[in-house]
């Protein structure tokens, strides 16, 4: 029975614990929190009011340079292609589609000479990694800061941006077709005008082979002697400042020396004579010579 009151009272003690509770949050719900970011510093301050926003009609703000969206200005966009080359997972797809003159300029001043006949942009497939707002040179494609984009149907994703119809898109087609002929009809008349130059043609190396005469044992090839050019005496600089003209001394000539040739007893000799090994010398030794000694110092 102890148990089963302790309980009770238990219980009981619990409850108006959490009526307090209850009671002071109904009294602070009379007033309405403004929506603030984390950052601020009378966040802490209105922590006891009301905090839960009425969505969609109240937002949260969030930061300006975040990574949510993607939007495309389309008007200044010129299709250069840039961002689907750069997208790492290839969510951007676009059909450009050449003009035959200039269509008009963007916002910054550049030039437009291709129509966006498709430029979608699939966000199911987006990273968010920010990469194809980075690469645009005319900053037309930018994140916006629509962060919830939810939809019933997957392809809903799929958001399109070109606004050209498929009967301009014909149109537009036609008429590059139709530059693109006249274009190559006039390289074809232009080619005509300019006159051929005949190139004289060239003999043609062929026929019979030239005939070797056979070379005859024992007999001397013939060397072609190349003429000698006689080389021209080249003049010595004139010394500056000096009365008498320097003059070339001539190089001696050395002629070798020619020994006079023996007869062939002589030479056979000789040669014996050289081959022979060649006792060696012993030195002459001189006999030592004792000084003489005075007979004062021997006594």
């Amino acid at each position: 029975m102890k148990g089963y009151w302790r309980n009770i009272k238990t219980a009981t003690k619990t409850l108006k614990e959490g009526l307090k509770v209850t009671a002071r949050h109904m009294k602070d719900a009379r007033n309405q929190r403004t929506a603030i970011v984390p950052l601020a510093e009378n966040y802490f301050e209105k922590q006891n009011a009301i905090f839960t926003t009425q969505y969609p009609k109240e937002k949260l703000p969030v930061p300006d340079h975040g990574r949510y969206k993607l939007h495309n200005e389309i008007d200044d966009c010129i299709v250069c292609d840039k961002c689907a080359k750069v997208c790492p997972v290839n969510c951007i797809e676009i059909e450009p589609l050449r003009s035959v003159e200039e269509i008009g300029k963007t916002s910054d001043g550049t030039p437009k000479r291709i129509y966006a006949a498709k430029f979608n942009i699939d966000m199911a497939k987006c990273c968010f990694c920010g990469l194809c707002t980075t690469v645009c040179p005319t900053e037309c494609l930018t994140m916006t800061d629509e962060y919830d984009f939810s939809a019933f149907d997957f392809a809903e994703h799929n958001v399109p941006f070109a606004t050209m119809t498929p009967m301009e898109i014909l149109q537009k087609k036609k008429e590059l077709e139709e530059f693109n002929k006249q274009k190559e009809a006039a390289k074809a008349l232009s080619k005509e005008a300019v006159p051929k130059v005949e190139t004289p043609a060239k003999p043609k190396i062929g026929g019979a082979k030239p005939a070797f005469k056979p070379r005859v044992q024992g007999a001397k090839p013939k060397v072609a002697v190349k003429p000698q050019i006689p080389q021209k005496k080249t003049e010595e600089p004139k010394e500056t400042g000096s009365s008498e003209e320097s003059k070339a001394k001539p190089k001696p000539v050395f002629r070798p020396k020619v020994q006079p040739r023996r007869p062939s007893g002589e030479e056979d000799e000789q040669q014996a004579n050289d081959e022979a090994p060649k006792k060696a010398a012993r030195p002459v030794l001189k006999p030592r010579v004792q000084p003489k000694r005075d007979k004062n110092e021997e006594e």
